[in-house]
């Protein structure tokens, strides 16, 4: 028998599946026409490019070096056009709009505050200026039909000394739109410990935090997050694999780390374009994100940044649709496992996944019983917990 729990879903039914996004940067999702009108508006000359399709083409072609260093130079332009309030708030809604449009009804985007004081706004101007745009964004959104909900998240640049001060901030703000606090930029040279009073400041404000971990450095950059500062999840995550054997006959090996992460559930922010871009894995075949989902980690799908990689979530699972040959089952796996990891309260957790994605899902595979039957070949799939 067919039905849509044996057959791969399309790409529209990927749309409309109800999706959750916890890795998202908001300086790395601009539209390329906003990014030119807002360089027009504010003086900026920098562009590599003023014709917003080949803006966007210059984005994507920059970041496919290979190096998380180049990848992340990209992000001098979009951090140029977004330092006043109106750029902010303008950035921020179309942000909500775009991942409503997109099917996502919970996401957490993350931002530097540090990073948009050029033009003189604080730190607390900055939050308050993205905070009231993923408001119009979410307002907008049910304007055209689409529910979503956004939280920001407080980052602190790796390279820089100002953790314990965004911690302060993020603290401030949690209880209006702001629901934790994360450490970005370059992994190697900059390990977590060195912003550990900002790690321990969170711990004893029972605030949460994620930290950015095993994407363009190994095992010890995750160690360090987890067992030194008390990550709730890890920013990709993805070089947990190098703690994973694979003997010639498919039996696996898990060291202690990685035991540690999957016995822990401890979610992954999996960004599987991303990595590819950034060197992390060397195709979406080879990327650990097949094998981990077999052992069951904790994993979840993300865009990382939906400009430079010229993707969205519809389009991260679509490539692993292709791959690895995911039902709506897989997919709703994936999206139950971040709603779980997501930093907002269990009661209101626990009701996004049973009145919204649970029954999103029900309603996309029971599709097939009111049309013709398709050519797509039959696979098997297991509903597996989290």
């Amino acid at each position: 028998m067919t039905s849509e729990t044996t057959t791969l879903p399309t790409s529209e039914q990927i749309r409309r599946a109800p999706k959750v996004l916890l890795h998202d940067h908001l300086d790395g999702g601009l539209r390329p026409a906003t990014i030119v009108e807002l360089a027009r508006e504010n003086g900026y000359e920098g562009l590599p490019e003023t014709d917003p399709d080949k803006l966007g083409i210059w984005f994507r072609e920059a970041s496919d070096s290979g190096s998380l260093e180049r990848y992340l130079e990209t992000f001098a332009h979009t951090c140029a056009v977004m330092q006043t309030r109106d750029a902010l708030a303008r950035v921020a809604a179309e942000c909500a709009e775009d991942l409503a449009a997109d099917g996502v009804v919970y996401a957490e985007v993350r931002y530097a505050p540090e990073q948009h004081l050029e033009q003189g706004l604080t730190l607390e101007e900055v939050v308050e200026a993205v905070n009231e745009g993923f408001r119009e964004g979410e307002r907008r959104a049910r304007e055209n039909g689409h529910r979503i909900r956004v939280g920001a998240l407080l980052t602190a640049m790796r390279h820089a000394a100002r953790a314990l001060e965004i911690a302060e901030l993020a603290n401030r703000y949690r209880d209006t739109g702001v629901v934790g606090f994360d450490i970005a930029g370059a992994e190697a040279g900059y390990p977590p410990t060195r912003h550990l009073d900002a790690f321990e400041y969170l711990k004893r404000e029972n605030n949460h935090f994620t930290i950015h971990a095993g994407e363009a450095f190994g095992l010890p950059s995750i160690w360090q997050a987890l067992q030194w500062c008390g990550a709730d999840r890890l920013g990709h995550g993805v070089r947990i694999i190098d703690d994973i054997e694979v003997a010639d006959d498919g039996s696996v090996k898990l060291g202690r780390l990685a035991s540690y992460v999957r016995d822990k559930r401890i979610p992954l922010e999996m960004c599987p374009t991303s990595n590819l871009q950034t060197g992390a894995a060397p195709s979406y075949a080879e990327h650990p994100i097949g094998l981990l989902r077999r052992l069951q980690f904790r994993l979840t799908v993300n865009t990382d940044n939906r400009l430079m990689s010229h993707t969205s979530m519809s389009e991260e699972f679509d490539h692993l649709v292709k791959t690895f040959r995911y039902t709506l089952d897989d997919m709703q796996w994936f999206t139950v496992n971040a709603m779980k990891s997501a930093f907002i309260p269990f009661d209101e957790r626990l009701a996004m996944i049973n009145d919204v994605i649970k029954p999103g899902y029900a309603e996309l595979r029971a599709e097939w019983l009111f049309r013709p039957a398709t050519t797509t070949s039959p696979v098997s799939s297991a509903s597996d917990p989290a």
